[in-house]
């Protein structure tokens, strides 16, 4: 899969300790990532057979059901990806994104990319905002 993310900096001119919270940052990388697993998901529930090329189409949810949001305990980054489940006997996203010749399946859309690119500038936003919210220069 690509390395695609959100990157945000913030820096105080003229400080030279900075304190924060870290809660602020944890609790909106956690609601970013619900609003791109949300936007994922979205993507994937056209209940039809995909072509090559679009994205994915429902037949039994365990693919929607996959994509999960975690947070590092550190609480400075957050992925959104889809994992595997006790319901997939191959790591079934990976066979969207690359494709097989050995089955004779081309790749799909990549629905994680597009999830990402449409929330992309809505989340850098809320996370400059609680990260300016969390530093207390000194």
């Amino acid at each position: 899969m690509s390395n695609a993310g959100v990157h945000v900096s913030v820096s105080f001119a003229g400080h030279t300790r900075i304190d924060f919270d870290k809660k602020p940052i944890k609790r909106t990388l956690r609601q970013e990532g619900a609003q791109i697993r949300k936007q994922a998901r979205r993507l994937l529930s056209r209940r039809a057979v995909s072509v090559p090329g679009e994205m994915p189409g429902r037949q039994t949810g365990a693919l929607m059901r996959s994509i999960k949001v975690k947070v590092a305990s550190g609480g400075f980054w957050a992925k959104v990806a889809p994992y595997k489940t006790n319901e997939m006997k191959k790591f079934y996203p990976a066979f969207l994104f690359y494709g097989s010749t050995k089955r004779n399946f081309e790749k799909r859309g990549n629905y994680m990319e597009s999830a990402l690119d449409t929330r992309r500038a809505a989340a850098q936003s809320a996370i400059r905002s609680a990260l300016q919210g969390a530093l207390k220069p000194r």
